[in-house]
């Protein structure tokens, strides 16, 4: 069997856990989801984003990444090296992504395994994180609090987010799609006029069905939550990153994605506070070294695509902090 094979047929277990890698934190109790306590709301109409230029452009490396422990005092590197461990946003229920795996208990995927390497040049260990699980409208307030170091959570580069933190360059390319039962007769998504369509709060999908005023959108604090929902009847569809889906799939026999075109282009970056541009230079470094040396290729076979591997976007540069 392969590795994805092995993961698609694991039971994810949505939770609010805090795990480290060498490090322990307290656990976070979830409360249960109940459909009479679910908001519904109509989409409200679209506005007009914020202009960036280019929203994938970010910071240049500042060469080639040091050795570990050759940073300068003052970086927020040498912070993260004295504190001895790399504070990480994540989810802990994105199958493939950020998951934690049922029979070890351990987070995995591959944005983990991003964080491992930002870790190993850092610290020279990529066991040394501390992961802090959060729903995607906790993602952006972590940052600004500087209660994460960095994000790592299929996390979409745009304009609005750019006026609120940093991002890294763009290292996958998703898209927003929608899923709906195996017998719905529903082909797009104007198929779904009328119908409860899930979302989660603080994504981007969300704010894309402005776009949809017809549809009933049912909004969530994780987008774990909407497959429960989904699952219990209490909703028609999801909609989400079509790599989030994918893992819901895998979790639901009765589930499919629409073959439409997606709705949107999502490029992933890993968040980081507007206070830390060395920071961002310092990890866009480590993506090129992921790129050049292979690791970014391994890391897409081993989680995403063994039998045709995607490509690592090329690298857009220009922004200032």
């Amino acid at each position: 069997m392969t590795v994805r094979g092995r993961l698609t047929s694991l039971l994810v277990v949505a939770g609010g856990l805090l795990v480290a890698s060498g490090c322990t934190s307290n656990t976070t109790a979830v409360a249960p989801i109940s459909t009479t306590t679910t908001t519904v709301v109509a989409a409200s109409p679209a506005t007009t984003p914020p202009d960036c230029g280019n929203p994938v452009a970010s910071f240049a490396p500042d060469g080639p990444v040091p050795a570990v422990g050759d940073v300068s005092p003052d970086t927020f590197m040498a912070k993260i090296r004295s504190r001895g461990r790399l504070v990480a946003g994540v989810s802990a229920d994105t199958l493939l992504f950020g998951y934690r795996n049922p029979l070890t208990g351990k987070l995995e995927g591959f944005d983990i395994d991003m964080l491992h390497q930002v870790a190993k040049a850092v610290l020279g260990d990529p066991n040394r994180i501390q992961y802090k699980v959060l729903t995607y409208a906790q993602r952006i307030p972590a940052l600004r609090k500087g209660d994460v170091d960095i994000v790592a959570d299929v996390m979409t580069i745009n304009c609005t987010r750019w006026q609120q933190i940093d991002f890294s360059a763009e290292y996958f390319t998703a898209g927003q799609q929608v899923l709906v039962r195996k017998d719905s007769s529903a082909r797009t998504i104007n198929d779904l006029d009328g119908k409860k369509m899930c979302a989660a709060r603080g994504s981007t999908n969300i704010d894309e069905l402005k776009k949809y005023p017809r549809i009933v959108v049912v909004p969530v604090d994780d987008i774990s939550d909407c497959l429960v929902l989904f699952q219990q009847g209490s909703v028609d569809s999801i909609t989400g990153d079509n790599t989030v889906l994918a893992g819901f799939v895998a979790q639901d026999p009765y589930a499919k994605q629409l073959t439409a075109p997606a709705l949107t282009r999502e490029p992933y970056g890993l968040g980081i506070a507007k206070t830390h541009p060395e920071f961002v230079r310092y990890v866009n470094g480590v993506l090129e070294q992921m790129h050049t040396d292979g690791t970014w290729s391994r890391l897409d076979a081993r989680w995403l695509n063994p039998a045709t591997p995607d490509k690592q976007p090329t690298p857009v540069y220009g922004r200032q902090p």
